[in-house]
């Protein structure tokens, strides 16, 4: 689960969003009690409202500020603090410590007004407190929110980097390997089919790797069965026609009589190269889904016992057993019984090529899972377990002399493979070197293949 992107962003989201709260709280909770804890001990609000409410009143009393310097030095010496009362043209009419009595205040005075004393609605002075020493300015509540505003802007400038910095390293996390991604599917448009990707990791881009690395193996690989193919069928093509050739040029040199057995030797080359185009053709015709089948409900049993009976002379040519498992009443499937009976001989031929002399050949039916599979078994010189995944390519032989006796072109279980897919069936093949191999097709029955139409 934790693997996933999806959940690695969400969390990741969440994270962002939390942090950020997390931040704001504490910096505007600090902001706010040291602020507030400020405001309450520099000269107290208590102790200013009174002192702004005498102020107001002794101007009001007296109807100027003549004589409010002891009153603005008792106020001082209560508090602990410096006090300074300036008229609207910033001049100091009184001042606790008398440090700047009878001076004016200017654009650089460092303090601002911590109350504006009013008469009749009229400004008529300010006064400016402070800590002895100090040269801060006094607190008023726009001071006071000033402060605040200072915290959330900081807040905000925190959770906004870290916000940032998490974005970038996760980024970076996620768009690496696209980008090693995008760069090896560039060269592979550029024809380097050796282009693979490193995967570190197993969510949704490590797939994605994974389906990169498999797609460019199969690509390769196709590419090489592509260029082997030519090459197999040009070699496959020579052969006959080299031997046809030479008869003829020999005949028409007068070296060799048009006797019986040259014509017929003549034909059976004729009829290779004849069974190569029709087997290409037929794998082309399956490749692009144009194969004609011809279905109806047939009997395996049936047809494996007319091919057993139809290559019985070749196995005891070869000395070799033919034996059938094939009971009675197994279910009907639906297909194509000229195609069907041409993947039983395939098999059949196939395992009595590669069976030494005094070994046996086993064909079995048998239903099972809705299906009814037919068995091909031999005792022969089995299959190497690297050659099995490759056993159904076209043109692929674990014999690499290419001898005419020990097989044809190397398409018959290519062709095995496209008729039992386009019947809806499936094929498999076990193999021991040395002991034997089994081939195994299975056919749906046919109350499975009239549900699927």
């Amino acid at each position: 689960m934790f693997h996933s992107l999806r959940v690695r962003l969400f969390l990741v989201i969440v994270l962002v969003v939390i942090a950020s709260i997390i931040a704001v709280a504490f910096l505007v909770q600090r902001a706010t009690v040291g602020e507030f804890q400020r405001f309450i001990t520099s000269g107290g609000l208590i102790r200013q409202r009174r002192l702004e409410g005498t102020l107001a009143s002794y101007y009001d009393l007296h109807g100027s500020w003549d004589g409010v310097q002891p009153l603005l030095e008792h106020f001082g010496q209560l508090g602990g603090e410096d006090i300074v009362l300036a008229d609207t043209k910033g001049h100091v009419i009184a001042d606790s410590t008398r440090k700047i009595l009878g001076q004016t205040l200017d654009r650089s005075w460092e303090r601002r007004p911590a109350m504006i004393i009013l008469h009749g609605g009229v400004p008529v002075g300010a006064v400016y407190t402070g800590r002895p020493g100090e040269a801060i300015p006094g607190l008023s509540s726009s001071v006071f929110f000033a402060g605040i505003n200072r915290a959330l802007l900081l807040a905000v400038l925190v959770a906004a980097s870290l916000a940032l910095l998490l974005t970038l390293a996760l980024s970076r996390r996620i768009l690496g390997p696209v980008e090693a991604l995008t760069a090896a599917a560039r060269k592979m448009e550029a024809g380097d089919l050796n282009q693979r990707v490193q995967v570190t990791s197993s969510d949704e881009i490590g797939k994605l790797g994974h389906a990169f690395n498999a797609m460019a193996e199969s690509l390769q690989r196709l590419e090489r069965l592509r260029k082997d193919m030519v090459s197999d069928v040009a070699h496959e093509l020579r052969t006959p026609l080299s031997n046809i050739r030479g008869y003829l040029e020999a005949m028409c040199d007068g070296v060799v009589q048009p006797t019986s057995s040259v014509i017929h030797s003549l034909y059976e080359e004729a009829m290779l190269l004849n069974r190569l185009v029709d087997d290409l053709q037929e794998l082309s015709l399956a490749d692009a889904g144009q194969l004609r089948l011809e279905c109806q409900p047939i009997d395996l049993a049936e047809v494996s016992r007319k091919s057993v009976i139809a290559l019985q002379p070749e196995a005891t040519a070869k000395g070799l057993t033919l034996k059938t498992e094939l009971p009675f009443g197994l279910p009907l499937v639906s297909a194509d019984p000229q195609r069907i009976g041409q993947v039983i001989r395939n098999l059949l031929i196939n395992a009595i090529i590669y069976t030494p002399s005094g070994g046996e050949v086993t064909i079995s039916a048998r239903s099972q899972d809705a299906q009814v599979a037919v068995s091909v078994s031999d005792t022969g010189i089995g299959i190497a377990p690297e050659d099995l995944p490759l056993i159904f390519e076209r043109f692929y032989r674990t014999d690499r002399s290419r001898a005419r006796a020990t097989g044809g072109a190397g398409l018959g279980l290519a062709i095995v493979k496209q008729l039992v897919e386009a019947h809806g069936g499936q094929v498999t093949v076990e193999s021991k070197p040395d002991i034997g191999t089994t081939f195994t097709f299975a056919l749906p029955m046919l109350d499975e293949a009239k549900a699927e139409r």
